[in-house]
């Protein structure tokens, strides 16, 4: 063997335990992305470079965004239906009648009149809805105030209404008796569902000073609950028409007269958008 074989061979063996050595010391102090690259190389099970492509890490679940939660609902309260029952017909209990909003037929006769078992001035009768609600009512201030109520009148026929406008006109004129008496065909009693109440015994009847009696005090504050509406106010002349009758009690059914109630509003002509009837035409 020459010296330049073995000299190549000593070389060759040089490069190759130097490549060696070179390759040990760049797995131990390279990064670990890299160094498990290198053939031979023990992969680190917590390096990235352990997934293989496609195979992403899940996230946790602190990772993950929280859901939205859904918008609670809003509950949409009905309005009340002002056209449930009608205002024109006169067997409804929401009719109006005033000076400008004649019964039709003018001589009307409720249908279902009936005579109602309280202490009354005039026997009275009114239709059997109103009947009952008078029972009641009178019973619970009764109950309350250990007072009494009495029926001074309630339904009056057309022929009826005739009789009492005419007097009143003989006594006072007809332009007074236009603020105090409807004319035959125009009256709220002529319905059925209209009482005027008084004292027991009798203080202030018919007259204005009613309203400040225990008695027109609390109907004035609590017929409501019962279906009454007090009919005639002390500051809605000029909506109704008429002087203010502490007295007079119109029967409209317990949900209207609590939506009025509720709402603040005194008149059925304000109430359901009709036009004011101060005068005849």
């Amino acid at each position: 063997m020459g010296w330049r074989r073995i000299t190549a061979i000593s070389l060759a063996a040089v490069l190759v335990a130097g490549g060696a050595v070179a390759l040990g010391f760049f797995a131990t102090h390279a990064p670990a992305s890299v160094a498990t690259a290198l053939p031979g190389a023990t992969p680190d099970p917590g390096s990235p470079a352990t997934h293989t492509p496609g195979d992403r890490p899940t996230p946790t679940d602190a990772a993950r965004p929280a859901p939205t939660a859904s918008p609670t609902p809003i509950a949409l309260v009905p309005r009340f239906d002002k056209a449930a029952r009608s205002h024109d017909d006169p067997t409804s209990i929401w009719v109006v009648v005033d000076k400008d909003r004649p019964l039709q037929p003018a001589d009307y006769t409720p249908p279902d009149l009936v005579t109602v078992p309280v202490p009354h001035v005039w026997e009275p009768q009114l239709r059997r809805e109103a009947s009952d609600a008078v029972v009641a009512l009178f019973a619970a201030f009764t109950a309350e105030t250990g007072l009494k109520l009495q029926s001074q009148s309630s339904y009056r026929s057309y022929p009826t209404q005739v009789a009492v406008y005419n007097d009143d006109v003989s006594a006072h004129g007809q332009a007074v008796a236009d603020t105090s008496t409807a004319r035959p065909g125009t009256s709220e009693h002529q319905t059925g569902l209209a009482i005027d109440i008084s004292a027991l015994p009798a203080s202030c009847s018919l007259d204005a000073c009613f309203g400040a009696t225990p008695q027109g005090t609390w109907l004035a504050h609590n017929a409501w609950k019962y279906g009454f509406l007090l009919r005639y106010p002390e500051d809605k002349v000029a909506v109704t028409g008429y002087a203010y009758e502490p007295w007079h009690f119109r029967y409209i059914g317990v949900d209207l007269a609590t939506e009025m109630h509720t709402d603040g509003v005194t008149t059925l002509e304000e109430f359901f958008g009709l036009p004011a009837a101060p005068t005849y035409h």
